[in-house]
């Protein structure tokens, strides 16, 4: 038995990914504990953490998906877009996968260092030097805020995807600066915009994946936008 791959079936599979990590990049945050030295290593933290990496490597797929499928379309606002937000996840994939794997070792000795990396990664202020891995945590912000609000317009542009969700993904950003100003509770929040705005997406790459061998070219530019 062979398996056909066509640009249909692969955008489908971009649109499942993409819906899959919306949900996840929610779920994970709902009743999170608090993440201090001590329960950094417990069990429900390391699951928590190890879902929010395959968060990521589906986002990365869907990403993809969207901008494959339109790449005419998103021209190189779109190219951009879709490159620093791809690097923005590659980055919280690779900061997360340590948080989960390496830092439960070094805490028992060196504690101060994970309660430093733990302030960073979540919009606080260290109080110790952090040396390159500083460096790489506000690239990883700035890739990801920056990411999601080109990649957003140019998907918003486009008009393919669904249009409220391209500008729920572009303003995410600014909704996550305003939370890593406010106490951990509020922060925990900015999953939501970007995982609805996942979700959305997700569905409507979904959508006109399942028209493209049902409609002509141009019905199916608009169809997944309504």
């Amino acid at each position: 038995m062979t398996i056909k791959i066509t640009p249909r079936s692969l955008t489908r599979a971009a649109g499942v990914a993409a819906t899959a990590a919306g949900a996840i990049f929610i779920g994970v945050q709902i009743n999170h504990p608090h993440l201090d030295v001590t329960s950094i290593a417990s069990t429900e933290v390391v699951v928590r953490s190890s879902l929010k990496v395959l968060m990521c490597a589906l986002a990365l797929a869907g990403f993809t998906g969207m901008y494959l499928s339109q790449i005419r379309r998103n021209g190189l606002l779109g190219l951009f877009g879709y490159l620093l937000i791809s690097v923005g996840y590659l980055l919280v994939m690779s900061t997360t996968l340590a948080s989960a794997y390496v830092l439960p070792h070094v805490v028992s000795g060196n504690p101060g260092f994970v309660e430093d990396f733990i302030a960073a990664a979540t919009g606080g202020s260290p109080s110790g030097d952090l040396g390159a891995l500083g460096v790489v945590l506000q690239v990883q912000g700035f890739a990801y805020l920056g990411g999601g609000l080109l990649f957003g317009i140019a998907l918003f542009r486009a008009r393919v995807l669904a249009r409220w969700a391209t500008v729920l993904l572009a303003v995410g950003g600014l909704v996550t600066v305003l939370l890593t100003v406010m106490p951990e509770a509020f922060y925990r929040l900015l999953a939501f915009p970007n995982g609805i705005a996942m979700i959305g997406l997700g569905l409507s790459l979904w959508a006109s994946a399942r028209l493209l061998s049902a409609q002509p070219a141009e019905d199916v530019q608009t169809a997944g936008a309504r």
